[in-house]
């Protein structure tokens, strides 16, 4: 079965610097397009970045744009998210997140989400 499982969250500072990682699977990883979402206490998940099957194609939130950096290893089956100059509004519980086509229109997994937390 699909399975997404990410690491890496943490406490750190404002500035600073961490990366997540996905570990998928239970599919053909290097078909499909992966994305990264957030949600923070008592609010909506949302999007935080994306990147294409292949080619390195990538998009970013604007809260995101130009500190964040999303990147895949189609042989490892992992996709990492890069995060600098974090900033407090950063905190939230990270999860990766995979859409499959089925016979019927498609199916979202989630992994169990990793909390990173931003403060002084």
């Amino acid at each position: 079965q699909v399975q997404l499982v990410e690491s890496g969250g943490g406490l750190v500072q404002p500035g600073g610097s961490l990366r997540l990682s996905c570990a998928a699977s239970g599919f053909t990883f290097r078909n499909y397009p992966m994305m990264w979402y957030r949600q923070a206490s008592e609010t909506e998940r949302e999007w935080v970045a994306s990147i294409a099957s292949v080619g390195g194609y990538t998009n970013y939130a604007d809260s995101v744009k130009g500190r964040f950096s999303i990147s895949r290893d189609n042989v490892h089956n992992t996709v990492d998210l890069q995060m600098d100059s974090l900033k407090l509004e950063d905190t939230a519980v990270y999860y990766c997140h995979a859409r499959i086509p089925t016979d019927f229109g498609h199916e979202d997994y989630w992994g169990q989400g990793t909390h990173v937390t931003v403060s002084s």
